[in-house]
């Protein structure tokens, strides 16, 4: 930090504070100093943008408005009302950490970054935000706006995602938050970030620190900081399987140590787990499970973390057997139940897609009269 001109640092704040107290977004989470508030926008924001958090932030509220209703809570409702936003055990460590703090804290949230830190989910920039936002007190924030923003003013040569690099970032950070306010410095330094210290077309001219900028002042603001390493894409190709029988749809329970675990998924599985015996052979020996006709309905592209995964969709009529899959739960929805399932983002594609296949009753065999329930498949256990 030999460049940063820490004499400075008192006037650059205050610039900050004004020019935030100018343009700060009015954001929901904003308006409460409440920790519990604080805490659900932050998991929420992490790896996801502003505008897709704000719907899920509200609706997760107005069902969990304190931490004992999400101690208390169904870990299944957690995830439903989770799905789309992904990381999906950043929601089970939500319920895990609530239920902790209902326990052992008598309700109260930790106001040290140490007590926070003990809790399942919460590093130490949820920490140091929590801190900051709910509590007013300073504590240094690293995320990645504040990354790149300092990475700028620093004029930093290495990589900040090394361990040399966040030890001169956080330890910057730390000069920040002093004095009045120190919540409302880092909110300024994070907005900043967000808003003018662009990864790429910084608005410079713009900028309230840029008289106290080291990027800036030697023209590097498209090196630094550099792009993280991309790591090695693997392809995958993977088949999902809808079963489906007088109006029910069979689902599996991902496990723990999988993708989406907790989560309900259609049958799915890799597609060379089939390719000796084919997908029919397959669903009876694996699943238990005698089927009609096989018919492709969709086929899907997405990305999980490293992999990309070409997933190929399967219809079948199921015509007898208990499902099975050795300690993996099983289960058969109605389509109006498959709306309440929560479910990962592809296969609530395929569930939207289902919906306008089979709009109307979900009858293909024989006539049920209206008003009764469909007969449901037997499942083990």
């Amino acid at each position: 930090m030999s460049d940063f001109p820490t004499g400075r640092l008192g006037d650059a704040r205050k610039e900050l504070r004004s020019w935030y107290r100018r343009i700060a977004r009015p954001l929901p989470w904003r308006e409460s100093r409440d920790p519990y508030t604080v805490w659900i926008s932050e998991i929420m924001l992490q790896q996801t943008t502003v505008a897709a958090v704000i719907p899920y932030f509200h609706r997760f509220l107005e069902r969990f408005p304190t931490v004992a209703h999400l101690a208390q809570a169904d870990e299944g409702e957690v995830l439903k009302l989770w799905e789309g936003l992904g990381y999906y055990s950043r929601a089970r460590n939500l319920r895990r950490a609530a239920q902790v703090i209902e326990a052992n804290h008598s309700g109260v949230f930790p106001d040290s970054v140490e007590g926070l830190q003990s809790l399942p989910g919460i590093g130490r920039y949820t920490a140091g935000a929590i801190v900051s936002f709910a509590y007013d007190r300073p504590a240094p924030i690293v995320e990645a706006n504040t990354l790149r923003l300092y990475s700028r003013l620093l004029g930093l040569a290495e990589d900040p995602r090394s361990t040399a690099g966040q030890r001169v970032l956080w330890e910057f950070a730390g000069l920040w938050p002093a004095g009045r306010n120190p919540g409302e410095v880092n909110q300024a330094l994070m907005e900043l970030g967000a808003t003018l210290c662009t990864p790429q077309s910084p608005r410079c001219d713009d900028c309230p620190l840029a008289m106290v900028c080291e990027a800036r002042r030697t023209g590097r603001q498209a090196e630094i900081p550099p792009p993280p390493r991309r790591p090695e894409v693997t392809d995958l190709a993977e088949v999902a399987v809808v079963v489906h029988q007088q109006g029910q749809f069979l689902l599996m329970q991902r496990m723990p140590g999988e993708r989406w675990a907790g989560l309900w998924d259609f049958l799915r599985f890799d597609e060379r787990e089939t390719a000796e015996m084919g997908l029919p052979a397959y669903l009876q020996q694996r699943f238990g499970l005698e089927t009609g006709a096989h018919q492709q309905f969709l086929q899907l592209s997405h990305g999980v973390t490293r992999y990309r995964i070409a997933l190929r969709s399967v219809h079948c009529e199921w015509r007898s057997g208990t499902p099975r899959d050795g300690d993996r739960p099983l289960k058969w929805v109605s389509q109006a139940e498959l709306g309440e399932t929560p479910l990962p983002v592809t296969g609530r594609k395929i569930a939207d897609v289902l919906a306008k296949m089979f709009a109307g009753p979900l009858v293909l065999k024989g006539d049920q009269p209206r008003g009764k329930r469909p007969r449901r498949p037997p499942t083990r256990g």
